[in-house]
């Protein structure tokens, strides 16, 4: 199988562009050209994918790459589609180059047709008018078979822009070797577990840990990760100012944080900080140093997804790092209802002003997301599937526990224009509430009129609140 290159940025950008300049040329690569093999029509379209997992179900499979599931869905949709003879080219891009090269070709007018990445990096070109929806292609036995909150992350206004296909849920994890020095054996729930703990109780878990660790192997060690250097990892801190009842944004899309739950959430943050429940410093703290402190087992507690998870366990398999019992648990509330959230992976489909580019586009989608064979490959990330969880959860257990935490899962863009010009807000709120330059209320109160600012003024510019 030939291996894909990623694209370097300078011959990216030099062979794309060069392919802007011949759009008009009858042998380039993505259009609809006169009639083909069969009798029918042939139609080029274009995929476009960051690096996701190699090989169709497995990476050991011999050739195995990145673009090995889209080739091998490719070849399978030709094969059964009878509208047209449909040609599917299948590039695999650098995730760093994936804004430069999408601006690049929306500026000359050849976008890709498909796009398969997270719905978190893709927002914006939501909003920018760049996709098309995809409502008409979701049909009930899709929507029985996700979640509802999968669904309404990629709900855009009334509109449905990204198919999910797999996700990457966030969670807290821990190390229960601590727990059980400090005594909090009856705390560690199962190594296949998501454990939810009351916020009382995680309470007393933090308490505890600052108070038994020193005199157990594992002093000088701190309960809890808190940072807030920059705006990495920082959905964990959207979910911790949730922890009081702070539903965020409100009906129009705009932050509601200047309230007493939020308030309450960010005095909460100050408070475990101060008591010395956190390593010290998190306004100079990136989530890297978080990460890296909970592998040596400077932390009994941090933040985690399948990706960090299994990261973690491979480098603990080779001796990179510290061998420990690591599990998972929830971030808790204080309504009782634990709060998590994900970052759905799945294809969407660019404006690019071809009828039957956009109709051959979305068929491939609405086949390779739904195809009974081919959706078994999300079980290389997280499947979205109750049906692919459920199949695969003898070679992976947490696939059932993933699936059944879905139900708790909160929408942490809220899918608003600008979200990531709005990640730049937060944390220096955040670093100006840990070294005590602001109080709770002003942090949140700042925050809500920076972050609001910066939601208006993408408003102006975004098709789905009517401002192109």
């Amino acid at each position: 199988m030939k291996r894909t290159r990623i694209f370097a940025a300078a011959a990216a950008l030099t062979v794309l562009l060069a392919g802007c300049s011949n759009e008009n040329n009858p042998n380039n690569s993505a259009g609809s050209g006169g009639d083909a093999s069969g009798g029918k029509e042939q139609v080029e379209i274009k995929v476009w994918l960051t690096p996701q997992w190699k090989g169709v179900l497995d990476a050991s499979e011999e050739g195995a790459d990145y673009d090995s599931f889209f080739k091998h869905a490719a070849e399978k949709f030709a094969a059964q589609y009878d509208k047209y003879d449909a040609k599917v080219n299948v590039e695999v891009i650098a995730g760093d180059q994936r804004d430069q090269l999408l601006n690049v070709n929306l500026s000359g007018g050849t976008p890709p047709d498909v796009f398969f990445e997270s719905v978190f990096a893709m927002g914006d070109y939501v909003h920018r008018g760049a996709l098309v929806p995809l409502t008409d292609i979701v049909d009930d036995a899709a929507k029985q078979d996700i979640a509802d909150n999968y669904w309404s992350s990629v709900t855009f206004g009334d509109d449905i822009y990204f198919y999910p296909f797999q996700n990457n849920p966030g969670t807290l994890v821990y190390n229960a070797d601590m727990f059980r020095a400090a005594g909090l054996a009856s705390d560690i729930g199962g190594e296949n577990e998501i454990k939810t703990w009351t916020l009382a109780d995680y309470e007393r878990i933090l308490k505890t840990l600052k108070e038994k660790l020193p005199g157990t192997p594992y002093a000088g060690a701190y309960p809890m990760a808190l940072y807030a250097v920059n705006n990495q990892g920082d959905t964990w801190n959207l979910a911790y100012l949730r922890m009081f009842g702070s539903k965020f944004f409100d009906a129009e899309g705009s932050i509601a944080l200047d309230d007493a739950s939020g308030a309450k959430a960010a005095a909460w943050l100050k408070a475990i900080k101060d008591a010395g429940y956190t390593n010290p410093g998190p306004e100079s703290v990136s989530s890297n140093d978080a990460n890296g402190m909970f592998q040596n087992q400077q932390l009994a507690i941090s933040f985690t997804n399948p990706v960090l998870f299994a990261n973690a366990k491979a480098d603990m398999a080779s001796g990179k790092a510290p061998k420990f019992d690591a599990r998972l648990a929830n971030i808790p509330s204080e309504s009782g209802d634990p709060l998590t959230f994900t970052y759905v992976v799945g294809a969407s489909v660019f404006q690019t002003k071809d009828e039957k580019r956009i109709e051959v586009a979305k068929d491939f989608v609405k086949f390779f997301s739904a195809d009974p064979e081919l959706v078994k490959s999300s079980k290389n990330g997280i499947p979205v599937r109750s049906s692919v969880a459920e199949a695969f959860k003898g070679e992976n257990p947490l696939f059932a526990a993933y699936d059944a935490n879905a139900q708790y899962l909160f929408n942490f863009t809220g899918n608003v224009p600008g979200y990531s010009q709005l990640r730049e807000v937060l944390y220096p709120e955040l670093q100006a509430l840990y070294t005590g330059a602001k109080t709770p209320e002003q942090a949140v109160k700042d925050y809500q009129a920076a972050g609001n600012k910066v939601i208006e003024t993408n408003k102006a510019n975004s098709v789905i609140f009517g401002g192109k």
